[in-house]
């Protein structure tokens, strides 16, 4: 057989169901959760100008589909099951492939799950208020069991089982769900701007555009710097977890082409989304509207201005529906990671293991159980603020692997070569460095105990080479 036809071939067990359309909209759903429609109050509250949200969300779009256009050719390259992974340890060797499982599985992956079917209880809370946080289901000593944390466990485990059940379900899901929210984004997009929309509103926003925070005048170039460079964090993981089709890639129909085509599709169509959603927010909502909404529920205030009281429980649905859909593309993409580690013998051996219906069902499992205990924790969301430059340093590694890759083995199969090569790949790495020095001198509280969650890793990774060796 030959190199070619061994790479298109699926990994014994897996089944080649996932479309071009499923790829696109795993891609799409597991990017949408809720954060389009609250980041957006902080990015005002620490730029200050309407110019200035849209530059934040433009350059985080930037970044999102040239990285996707990046992995395009990886993917093509390498079209196996672990995405991410397989291409570290492709391009950079075993370790740092490790570090980045290693952080996936403890926060990364399992944080995003937590943090997100939270999210979805949150929301569900406005239909159903017994379900809020406030309503305490059980106490043991220091320990509180919440009625949000149960709901957000119960939809992790829901999400996983029917997971376990075969990629079938998991897909139809994903596809249906996504193809709702994107539905429903777009809808309130329109119906905001034709109900909600003022022009004096529309004009008072823009008339002072790049204007900025009246604590920030003194040595204006020096606070606008680290003002980007911060808010671009809630832009940038609004839009993550965008490389999700790649780990499915031992399970898309025709890999070589379907992987990288369905992370660009499914990128610039979020991206577009996420933009003109925000344009929706600056015609609909003053920027004092938009900086101070409460809680930050920037897109409850600009549901409400179109839809009257209305407003509130149509977007918790808009939130529910997007928050579901989000979890089970965590849940689908992120144990195909594992099953790839386990395989290397960098993860729990069983974790190497199909089950019947040929997925990795302990793996799924697994994630799932350590995500339960970020719920129980409530911890979740200062480990995802802590694993954020670390996050930013593997996105940026897995595109240098590129460059490496392109001298290291040129003759290398290559259906698809990454669009605006080297030029595109390289601004990603500019702006993802630029974004990470910023937050380790204007963060530093939550950049470098991240650093320090990643670099344990190292004296696991040795203990596993020695177990292995």
């Amino acid at each position: 057989m030959s190199d070619a036809s061994a790479n298109e071939s699926a990994a014994p067990g897996f089944r080649r169901s996932l479309s071009l359309l499923d790829g696109t909209m795993l891609v799409a759903g597991s990017m949408i959760g809720s954060g389009i429609f609250i980041v957006s109050a902080d990015i005002v509250r620490m730029t200050g100008g309407a110019g200035w949200l849209v530059l934040v969300w433009l350059i985080s779009g930037v970044m999102t589909v040239a990285g996707a256009l990046a992995y395009g050719e990886l993917s093509a390259m390498y079209p196996k099951a672990g995405g991410q992974y397989v291409y570290l340890r492709e391009a950079w060797g075993r370790l740092p492939a490790f570090l980045y499982g290693w952080a996936f599985f403890a926060v990364i992956q399992t944080g995003s799950i937590a943090a997100v079917g939270v999210a979805f209880a949150k929301f569900a809370a406005y239909l159903f208020p017994g379900l809020g946080e406030q309503h305490v289901l059980f106490t043991a000593g220091g320990f509180r069991l919440s009625a949000a944390q149960a709901v957000s466990i119960g939809v992790v485990l829901l999400l996983t089982f029917i997971n376990s059940r075969g990629v079938n379900y998991a897909k139809w899901i994903q596809t249906g769900f996504t193809l709702a929210k994107i539905a429903a984004v777009i809808c309130l997009v329109g119906f905001g701007l034709l109900l909600g929309a003022k022009w004096e509103i529309w004009q008072a926003n823009w008339a002072q555009a790049w204007q900025r925070p009246a604590a920030s005048v003194d040595g204006l170039a020096l606070a606008l710097l680290p003002a980007i460079a911060v808010s671009m964090v809630g832009a940038l993981f609004s839009s993550d977890s965008w490389h999700s089709a790649a780990s499915v890639a031992d399970e898309m129909k025709n890999p070589r082409r379907n992987v990288g085509l369905s992370l660009f599709l499914g990128t610039a169509l979020v991206c577009s989304l996420y933009l003109v959603c925000n344009l929706m927010y600056l015609a609909v909502l003053p920027l004092a509207g938009i900086a101070g909404a409460e809680a930050d529920r920037v897109g409850v205030a600009a549901a409400q201005a179109a839809f009257g009281p209305w407003g509130t429980s149509l977007i918790a649905v808009l939130i529910m529906v997007s928050t579901f859909g989000c979890v089970n593309g965590l849940v689908m993409a992120g144990a195909r990671v594992y099953y790839s580690m386990a395989g290397d013998g960098l993860f729990f051996r069983q974790a190497a293991r199909l089950n019947a219906q040929a997925v990795p069902g302990w793996a799924l499992w697994a994630q799932a159980l350590w995500a339960c205990v970020l719920c129980l924790s409530g911890r979740y969301g200062d480990l995802l603020d802590y694993v954020i430059l670390a996050t930013l340093i593997f996105y940026t590694l897995t595109i240098a692997g590129l460059f490496r890759l392109r001298v290291a083995r040129p003759d290398a199969e290559r259906p698809y070569r990454a669009f605006g090569y080297p030029l595109l790949p390289a601004l990603y790495i500019l702006l993802a460095t630029g974004v990470g020095i910023g937050l380790l001198i204007w963060k530093p509280a939550f950049t470098w105990p991240g650093l320090g969650i990643v670099l344990l890793g190292v004296p696991i990774f040795y203990l596993l080479q020695r177990r292995t060796g």
